[in-house]
């Protein structure tokens, strides 16, 4: 099956919180590191005068590499005008601004309106990971009415894409290293499990280890105000989005004066550490679960066993647990594994959009015919139809680890497993066994949450999602209390999937345009859906 673009830059956007769920684990006080960096202490204004003072040469966009996924590139927008890309030099170590440089990777769509032009609307798309340059055109359209007065700008954060990305395992060891199983169920299982990390963390290493200590969140941040500076505003505007709210958190916190018109949609925690982060996943899938298999169980015509919700879910569980023990045909010559198949179910319960395709993915691989579910799994581990990774869970991993200082042994990550399993039956197994994604990594992480607070910082409109399966609910007002009084203005949206503003929903959709557009903020607790 071809997976449309849609649902990949969809996958893109949100790949972090599912396999390596450490995108929110911080902690503000930054105590105990002894990472090589020095971002946490450098200083904006010592940035070389030349990095500042830069001149972005824009011309019309080539097709994406395979870091930021491939395909064709970017089709024009209404009326005819063409997405741009430019690279930007950073410091790679903000503590040595005359040091070496990298190239950030940008992407822009000029307003329509230059004579209202308000400036950049900067977007930020999560994972960590997510190619902006890539991912942007892609959803180019659903954003068409911001540009009627700002200039539509993304970036391949460092380690992403065409931003100097992260390189570990090779397209072959990737397909083998998803192939095995994530959920190991005796001694022989951990130990293979735990050998597949070490593999793994070790390609990092090799492939881009003088890389590994910048690419954290920090620096990401403190590169957007770069942007901001180099792009000519006074102000960053800005649209964040799953771990991109986190990253606009860090932002805000560090530049409060500088924080425009901003959005957070899909609002990563900033108070949870990893595994409560983690856990707080296990239970917003279960929850897109649930409501899944209750929209199936209420239908004549749904393809899958069971009257009552819970016969259905026990039916799904029933197909994971004969894949343990015999994987089914797949595509190619790759087979269908619990494992593949528990990331395919994730992949579709980012939306609502795409809960046919999982009903019909389950009901094939009833049949023995695991191609459909597969083909989901590969949409949210970066795989295109012609077997080759984009970088984004390699740069996933190593933004996670290099922010998150928590490390997990196998026996404290064993002992978490029975509180995942009871916030999740179906992927608490799946979510547990990933604390270990940063075990053994050769970069210490700065912080077990991240300090968001934005004192002095203007509004911030904060949405948060009631059905969101990878960021939840309670995500947004964890958010709008550390941002402080008077900045995050908190609105909720009754929908399903993760975010807000691109489901559609016209109140949604009206406040978000008011805000950006004309200033008008929305009264704190307001409700749409």
């Amino acid at each position: 099956m071809r997976t449309s673009p849609a649902l990949r830059a969809a996958a893109l956007a949100a790949t972090a919180t599912v396999l390596l769920p450490l995108a929110a684990c911080s902690d503000g006080d930054g105590e105990g590191s002894s990472t090589p960096t020095a971002a946490s202490t450098a200083s904006p204004s010592s940035t070389a005068e030349e990095l500042t003072s830069q001149k972005l040469e824009w011309s019309p966009c080539p097709a994406p590499n395979t870091a930021q996924g491939g395909g064709e590139s970017p089709s024009p927008l209404p009326g005819g005008v063409v997405w741009e890309c430019s690279f930007m030099d950073v410091p790679l170590d903000y503590a040595e601004p005359d040091g070496r440089t990298i190239e950030l990777a940008l992407v822009r769509a000029k307003a329509k309106d230059q004579k209202r032009r308000i400036g950049s609307l900067v977007f930020n798309f999560g994972g960590p990971g997510a190619s902006g340059v890539a991912t942007l055109p892609a959803f180019g359209t659903e954003y068409d009415k911001l540009r009627t007065r700002y200039d539509l700008v993304s970036f391949d954060p460092r380690g992403v894409g065409r931003s100097e990305g992260v390189e570990c395992a090779d397209d072959a060891e990737l397909d083998a290293f998803y192939q095995e199983d994530s959920t190991p169920d005796d001694a022989a299982e951990e130990k293979q499990f735990v050998q597949g990390q070490k593999d793994y963390i070790a390609d990092c290493e090799e492939n881009s280890g003088p890389e590994l200590p910048f690419v954290g969140t920090t620096n990401a941040a403190r590169d957007m105000d770069l942007m901001r500076t180099v792009l000519g505003d006074d102000k960053l505007h800005y649209f964040g989005i799953s771990y991109g709210t986190e990253l606009g958190g860090v932002y805000a916190h560090l530049y409060p004066d500088k924080v425009g018109r901003a959005v957070f949609d899909a609002v990563v925690d900033p108070t949870k550490d990893a595994v409560q982060s983690s856990l707080g996943q296990a239970e917003g899938f279960q929850l897109a679960l649930d409501n899944f298999t209750e929209d199936c169980a209420e239908r004549d015509d749904c393809a899958l066993p069971g009257a009552t919700p819970l016969e259905v879910e026990r039916a799904i569980a029933a197909l994971l647990a004969e894949l343990e023990e015999e994987p089914i045909e797949g595509l190619g010559d790759r087979a269908l594994t619990q494992t593949l198949a528990t990331t395919g179910i994730a992949s579709a319960l980012y939306s609502k959009e795409t809960w046919p395709l999982l009903e019909q993915g389950l009901d094939e691989a009833g049949g023995g015919n695991g191609g459909l579910l597969l083909a989901l799994a590969d949409s949210l581990n970066g795989r295109s139809e012609d077997g080759q990774y984009d970088n984004s869970n390699a740069a996933n991993i190593s933004i996670n680890c290099a922010d998150s200082r928590q490390r997990f042994s196998l026996e404290q990550t064993k002992a978490a497993l029975p509180a995942f399993r009871k916030a999740s039956p179906l992927f608490g197994d799946y979510l547990g066994w990933g604390l270990m994604s940063c075990t053994g990594w050769p970069v210490e992480g700065v912080w077990k949450t991240p300090d968001v607070r934005a004192t002095g910082a203007a509004p911030i409109l904060v949405i948060g999602n009631t059905g969101d399966p990878a960021t939840p609910y309670a995500g947004a007002r964890a958010m709008v209390q550390e941002l402080g009084p008077g900045v995050g203005v908190e609105l909720t949206y009754k929908g399903e999937g993760h975010g807000a503003y691109n489901s559609k929903d016209a109140c949604v959709q009206r406040l978000v345009d008011g805000y950006l557009l004309n200033g008008k903020v929305p009264e704190s607790g307001t409700v749409c859906g």
